[in-house]
């Protein structure tokens, strides 16, 4: 509007002065003319065609403006159709058109290179193992990657008070973090428990403040430190254990080898027996926890999983014959395969339809027949996953978060290491277990 006003402004004081100009030489030289001349008349003339000049000028700039909103509009679009004819018209009207023709061009070719390039940055955050938020003062969800919606378990994520419904102190913690703070919060989703890391950092993006969260599920970190701690500690114990417990079976056998022809000293062959067969009972327990340090490299190779579960589920109704149990077997694709150590993998399996099995037996309660799925399928990643799920009495949820620690048992008699070995044997082969949240106890082993 100001600029338009400016103009009119100038023109009409160019004109005002051309008229003024015109009549002044037209009085200055009127006396002198010579015959058949008449500069009045002229001046006289030109005043009457200015006005037309004028509105051709005010005709033409009208014209050329409503190119540009018009060129404008269709770049705003994406209409890269828009052209102006560059052969008819006056040619100053084609200079204007092959101007305007080359401006749409360049910022026609601008935005197609950014939006390219938005594209281009999108794909490398969903490419990435870190899950990326980038949210504003008044928790707008500006930008998020598949990994961060994967971790938070939602598929359409605009605005943080959606995560009430995961989880809401998740979503109160998120709302109220702030650039440099480094936060972890664990929480349950449909997918699992995810241990979640949280860096912020925040930007100034046209004069509005973001913050960008970048999100880790530490699952995997804290799982192998744990394992790592246990087995230095297993190690120590062991080593000192044996250390001092083979030398008096040892010794005990000795002493029972000299006092077999003495009767008078049947008392103390019966305490050196008691020795004896106590020290080897603590020797095979440490044994046995040995196993957990001592888990063989993987040596993998692919194999089909289909055959595979079905081979475990019938070595489980051999090991149990008198347990009444409907196995289920859902294999997809039916040809999966996996590429892993078998004979591992199967020490897996095996005990957990073990336990499965051991689960269903105790439960008095029980009124339908056993069941226990085996169900294998790719997700979204293409990691091959291996559910087993029996519907036996289900894990407390305070016990639930110490099964995977070694020695840790609710069973009489249970040594408590099957899990953890487990665990262990999941974590050299490069994947996870873990047991997921619901009415039927369902544990799922990840392999990447």
């Amino acid at each position: 509007m100001n600029s338009n006003y400016a103009f009119r402004t100038a023109v009409s004081l160019l004109v005002a002065f051309l008229v003024g100009g015109l009549w002044v030489l037209a009085l200055m030289y009127t006396p002198t003319s010579p015959k058949g001349s008449d500069p009045l008349g002229w001046a006289v003339l030109c005043t009457l065609l200015l006005p037309f000049v004028f509105f051709w000028q005010q005709k033409q700039y009208r014209r050329h403006i409503r190119k540009v909103l018009f060129m404008l509009d269709a770049i705003e679009n994406n209409d890269a159709t828009v052209h102006f004819s560059e052969t008819e018209d006056t040619a100053d009207t084609r200079l204007v058109n092959r101007a305007l023709n080359r401006v749409a061009h360049i910022l026609y070719n601008v935005k197609s290179e950014t939006a390219q390039q938005e594209k281009y940055y999108e794909l490398i955050l969903d490419c990435i193992n870190t899950g990326i938020l980038v949210l504003n003062d008044n928790g707008a969800v500006y930008q998020k990657n598949n990994e961060a919606l994967r971790l938070l378990g939602l598929n359409v994520f605009t605005h943080i008070s959606q995560l009430n419904r995961v989880d809401a102190r998740l979503s109160q913690l998120i709302a109220d973090c702030r650039a440099g703070e480094k936060l972890q919060v664990p929480f349950n989703n449909e997918r699992g428990t995810v241990n979640l890391a949280i860096r912020v950092s925040d930007i100034i993006v046209h004069e509005e403040h973001l913050r960008i969260l970048a999100l880790n599920d530490i699952n995997n970190e804290l799982d192998e430190k744990e394992i790592d701690s246990w087995i230095r500690l297993t190690r120590v114990l062991t080593h000192e254990i044996m250390n001092a417990v083979t030398p008096i079976t040892s010794l005990s056998d000795t002493l029972l080898e000299l006092t077999e022809d003495q009767a008078s000293k049947e008392e103390i062959r019966s305490g050196l027996q008691t020795i004896s067969s106590t020290g080897k009972g603590l020797l095979s327990f440490v044994e046995s926890y040995r196993k957990f340090t001592r888990i063989p490299t993987p040596e993998p190779s692919l194999f089909y999983v289909k055959g595979f579960v079905e081979r475990m589920a019938e070595l489980a109704r051999h090991q149990y014959p008198c347990t009444q149990i409907d196995y289920r077997i859902t294999v997809t694709p039916n040809d999966l395969i996996l590429y892993a150590d078998e004979n591992l993998i199967s020490q897996v399996i095996i005990n957990l339809l073990k336990n499965a099995i051991q689960a269903i037996e105790s439960d008095r309660n029980r009124t339908e027949k056993g069941r226990i799925g085996i169900r294998a399928y790719c997700n979204e990643a293409e990691a091959v996953l291996i559910e087993v799920t029996n519907n036996g009495p289900a894990i407390p949820g305070d016990i639930a978060e110490h099964i995977f620690i070694p020695f840790f048992t609710t069973k009489e008699g249970g040594s408590g290491i099957g899990l953890s070995i487990s665990r262990q044997i999941m974590r050299v082969s490069g994947g996870s277990i873990s047991l997921l949240p619901g009415k039927e106890t369902t544990f799922i082993l990840k392999f990447n």
